[in-house]
């Protein structure tokens, strides 16, 4: 039997075929190298797709994408806000890294023979590395935007020729510590970078506290009141103060004060007096009498009350000596109230020797604004804390309790005139009103008390002299204007 060649037409089919593999093998080696060089099909970087790119492409893509201005709004205002402003940079060659790694985490031939096969890859996603400078952030967000765009509320203003106040208005500012968390989310993302800049209202204040007292001068030059106004005024919740004496447009130095006639204002001396010498069961009679003192402003009342609880002998004396131990030196009591009385001492003050100005002062009882306003204070801050100069002159004889009692005795005292004129009813006045009237003429009107309303409580006193008489209805009106003055400022109407 004759045997086949080798070179038999089957053999050279085979070994066409095994070239045409290696060939075959050999081409897809070749381009799956080159394709190697670059990252596979899928692959994000920052959530970019970089598939198909090299590390060069990749990186001028990335910065492209990152570099686009953000868009930020400050109310309708339009901003564009470059990245490198914030010094915002991409760490480009940890992300290629990373992507580097990942695709390189099977041998070359492991992925040759995937490539082969055309099985997918499934490359992860490179998160975004990168870092921006919040400091520059900041001072730009501050220097650039909310010095720029920023508006400052309007206090209330005074309006011109009345004791009102036109409503003030609201201010914006940047809330800078929400912008940066916004701002940098922009910064990070490929879609949102778009922020609407998160702002603050803030709410107009009062005036400062030194325009109250030019509303108040001006309220008395209104008025055209000719005689000598006295005003103290005491914010309790900053201590500030407004203190000065004005007559015909003129102010008057207050330095020392000026000594006005106490009339039934000294009754509240009169009651610190008795409460620091009254016991704790004090019998009803006792107590009755200090009602009556206060609320029905009854003379006999405070004179019973200095002879049963104060002295026998010496009560208006001992009243004096009391107000001088709390460093009240322009304040006395010099007899009682009943008429006949003798005048027990001749008490001169610094604000009674003044020779620039004089109201003519009764010799039996005097005090000044600031001095009644402060002892005003005194009882306010024992009955708040249980503190204050009254506790401190007289340690274990004057209690919290009883201060309060104190307040609400001068709360007792409902007249519908001067300083309860100037508020809304239903506010809170603890004070104590005094005039004398001789033969039908008033040459002195005084209200000092302790106001409670919604936006802080003070304490006002008022003095109004007349050498020649004062006339009830335009002095009660021009105390309660100043009142209502007072009243209005700590309540400013709402916008």
């Amino acid at each position: 039997m004759r045997s086949q060649g080798i070179f038999s037409p089957l053999r050279w089919i085979s070994v066409f075929f095994l070239l045409a593999a290696l060939i075959l093998a050999i081409l897809q080696l070749v381009k799956f190298s080159r394709e190697r060089a670059a990252f596979p099909p899928g692959q994000k970087i920052a959530g970019i797709p970089v598939g198909g790119l090299d590390r060069q492409q990749a990186a001028e893509l990335l910065l492209e994408a990152y570099s686009i201005p953000i868009e930020i709004y400050y109310n309708q205002s339009a901003i564009q806000l470059d990245p490198s402003v914030m010094d915002f940079q991409l760490d480009l060659e940890s992300m290629l890294a990373a992507a580097d790694l990942q695709r390189t985490q099977k041998n070359f031939w492991e992925e040759y023979w995937d490539y082969l096969w055309n099985r997918p890859t499934n490359p992860g996603e490179i998160p975004l590395r990168a870092t921006f400078s919040e400091e520059r952030l900041r001072t730009f967000l501050q220097t650039e935007i909310a010095q720029r765009y920023d508006q400052p509320p309007l206090p209330a203003m005074p309006v011109v020729g009345t004791v009102n106040f036109q409503p003030g208005q609201s201010g914006t500012s940047l809330d800078i510590d929400g912008s940066v968390l916004l701002i940098e989310n922009a910064l990070r993302s490929l879609t949102q970078r778009r922020v609407t800049l998160p702002l603050q209202r803030t709410d107009p204040g009062r005036l400062a506290f030194h325009n109250l007292q030019v509303l108040l001068q001006q309220a008395i030059d209104l008025s055209e009141f000719d005689g000598l106004v006295g005003i103290y005024l005491l914010d309790l919740q900053t201590a500030q103060e407004i203190h000065f004496a004005r007559r015909q447009g003129e102010n008057l130095p207050v330095q020392p004060d000026i000594a006005f006639t106490a009339s039934s204002i000294i009754k509240i001396p009169i009651m610190v007096s008795a409460f620091r010498r009254m016991a704790a069961d004090a019998d009803p009679e006792t107590l009755k009498l200090m009602g009556d003192m206060i609320d029905l402003s009854g003379n006999e009342a405070a004179d019973w009350l200095m002879d049963r609880v104060i002295d026998a002998t010496r009560g208006p004396l001992v009243v004096t000596e009391d107000m001088e131990a709390v460093g009240l030196e322009n304040t006395f009591m010099a007899g009682y109230f009943t008429a006949g009385s003798p005048l027990l001492a001749i008490i001169e003050t610094p604000a009674n020797r003044r020779l620039d100005v004089n109201t003519d002062p009764d010799p039996y009882s005097q005090t000044t604004p600031s001095d009644i306003g402060m002892l005003l204070e005194d009882i306010y801050q024992c009955a708040q804390t249980g503190g204050g100069a009254l506790v401190a002159a007289f340690p274990g004889e004057i209690e919290q309790a009883e201060c309060q009692i104190m307040i609400d005795y001068l709360k007792l005292n409902k007249l519908g005139s001067l300083i309860e004129a100037g508020v809304p009813d239903g506010t809170q006045v603890a004070h104590k009103h005094g005039w004398v009237s001789t033969n039908g003429i008033i040459n002195t009107i005084g209200d000092a008390g302790i106001v409670f309303t919604p936006g802080g409580n003070y304490v006002l006193v008022v003095f109004l002299n007349h050498p020649n008489q004062l006339i009830w209805d335009p002095a009660s009106k021009l105390t309660s204007e100043l009142s209502r003055a007072v009243y209005n400022y700590y309540n400013l109407p709402e916008q």
